[in-house]
């Protein structure tokens, strides 16, 4: 095989900054996902600065169904040796609300980019994947409740999106698709999504980056696992 190629969506800032970045630092060719030129052009500048060989940036709004079929051509047209796309983008609904007062478009707005702009980039990206005997690592959440932190809108579309994972890894395996698919959850990170939010028990996007990149290259085959990177801590 040829070089190793990621696509990183969501890569300009947080965790998916710091997983282009620790990928890149270990030998991966990366490309950015990102909605904002300027902020690309920002994070391509850094990582380039810290020795990661970033090929480029593709133009990606995951509530835009035209563009995703737009970028995933991009993708297909210009780097045919893709073997990890890492679907990282998303957004959090209103994380400020109870389910009672959480508005329907609250969560319209977050299925919308977070499961089908997530589930429409991945189906698009399939048979690349296929062909290069790729990989497909989505960034989300358990679907199991946790009493300490539950946004509805944010959780549902992650659970909606980790069911994806699993449904596909199934069919992958029964129809001998020669393509992984595994959800990871970083921990509990501090990131703009949170509102910067540092509790104890919180680690950063190089820490998060670090130890994504150690379980990419790890070797293993971790089809249709759910991985946590840090487990939430319970309370006693």
């Amino acid at each position: 095989m040829g070089k190793k190629i990621v696509f990183v969506t969501g890569a300009n800032k947080g965790i998916g900054f710091g997983i282009a970045k620790h990928l890149g630092l270990s030998g991966w060719n990366v490309v950015i996902g990102a909605r904002d030129e300027k902020r690309a052009a920002k994070a391509i500048d850094e990582l380039k600065n810290q020795g990661v060989n970033v090929l480029g940036w593709v133009n990606i709004e995951l509530k835009d169904l035209a563009g995703i079929e737009l970028a995933s051509n991009v993708m297909k047209e210009n780097y045919q040796e893709l073997t990890l796309l890492v679907n990282n983008a998303g957004i959090p609904g209103d994380m400020s609300v109870d389910s009672e007062h959480t508005e329907i478009s609250a969560i319209r707005d977050t299925l919308d980019v977070n499961f089908i702009g997530t589930f429409a980039l991945t189906k698009a990206l399939i048979p690349l994947m296929a062909k290069n005997g790729g990989r497909i690592v989505n960034i989300t959440v358990p679907s199991e409740i946790s009493p300490y932190w539950h946004p509805l809108a944010y959780v549902a579309s992650k659970a909606a999106q980790n069911a994806m994972m699993g449904v596909m890894a199934i069919e992958f395996q029964q129809n001998q698709t020669p393509v992984e698919i595994f959800s990871v959850h970083p921990g509990p990170t501090t990131t703009d999504l949170n509102g910067n939010m540092a509790l104890p028990g919180f680690h950063d996007i190089d820490t998060v980056g670090q130890k994504f990149a150690e379980l990419i290259n790890d070797g293993r085959s971790h089809q249709g696992e759910f991985i946590e990177l840090y487990p939430i801590v319970k309370e006693d």
